[in-house]
């Protein structure tokens, strides 16, 4: 038979805190949150690099902005560069968004910057955090709000009930209202094909790949494409049929700070 051994005694390193201290610690945070930006200036739909970008920008610009991820992390694929392998690349000028963050990077060839994209997004991630940002994660939109041919913010729910069978659950959303909203979702382009199911907005889908065509493309068409909702990085390559960039992200930095501009100017036309 094993011997019991007397429990051994370490020194103290933290301070005593009740394990229902923390959970309501966390509970108090997380609804302030949700209480507060129920009513936002702006919210966005991912937290890529375009979304996070826009959200910074206007956030620093004064707005008061959220940010709407259904993953449980940030940065979507803004953390690698392409075929499992973690550099990120940004085609001159986006260099100088990277300068803007304090991002170490390298020149590869002319016009071609280089950085690990753990380092880029992290940076990007806590630029936004610091100018004001505040995000819900594992959220996922399932509409628009929408009122007087104008979107007024969207509807979300918990991203795990999507994944629950429909014949032993029904959870309704909830409802968040904003002054605009961005469309940062991706390829998914979610809040666009909302408005394309109504017949309120065409959608092409995305062509082949071509760098340089794409990411120009990509930056000129970023903006509003119904009243109240701007679309920003690869929504607008799904939305207008533009062609793929692949793996480097300049495009998707400077058109989350052209969605920026375009919805801060959109607002204080509101405010007028």
């Amino acid at each position: 038979m094993q011997k019991v051994t007397q429990k051994e005694e370490v020194p103290k390193i933290f301070a005593d805190v009740k394990e229902m201290e923390i959970t309501r610690a966390i509970a108090n945070e997380f609804h302030s949150v949700l209480v507060d930006r129920a009513d936002s200036d702006v919210i966005i739909i991912g937290a890529g690099p375009a979304g996070l970008t826009a959200s910074k920008e206007l956030a620093i610009m004064g707005f008061k902005t959220l940010v709407i991820e259904q993953n449980n992390y940030l940065g979507g694929g803004y953390w690698l560069g392409g075929y499992m392998m973690n550099p990120v690349t940004v085609r001159e000028p986006a260099q100088k968004v990277w300068d803007e963050l304090g991002i170490p990077y390298k020149k590869v060839s002319e016009g071609l910057y280089l950085t690990p994209g753990p380092h880029a997004v992290s940076k990007l991630i806590a630029a936004a955090c610091d100018a004001g940002v505040k995000f819900l994660n594992l959220t996922k939109f399932d509409d628009l709000v929408l009122k007087n041919g104008r979107v007024g913010g969207v509807v979300v729910n918990w991203m795990p009930v999507s994944a629950l069978p429909r014949n032993i659950t029904c959870v309704d959303p909830v409802a968040l209202e904003s002054k605009m909203v961005i469309d940062a979702s991706g390829h998914d382009s979610v809040a666009v094909k909302r408005l394309v199911d109504r017949k309120l907005v065409e959608w092409k889908g995305m062509d082949p790949m071509w760098v340089d065509d794409g990411e120009n493309k990509v930056v000129y068409k970023t903006g509003e494409v119904y009243p109240g909702l701007v679309v920003a990085g690869m929504s607008v390559t799904e939305t207008y049929g533009i062609a793929r960039m692949g793996p480097t992200y300049g495009s998707m930095l400077l058109s989350g700070k052209k969605a920026a501009d375009v919805t801060a100017a959109k607002i204080k036309e509101l405010r007028r």
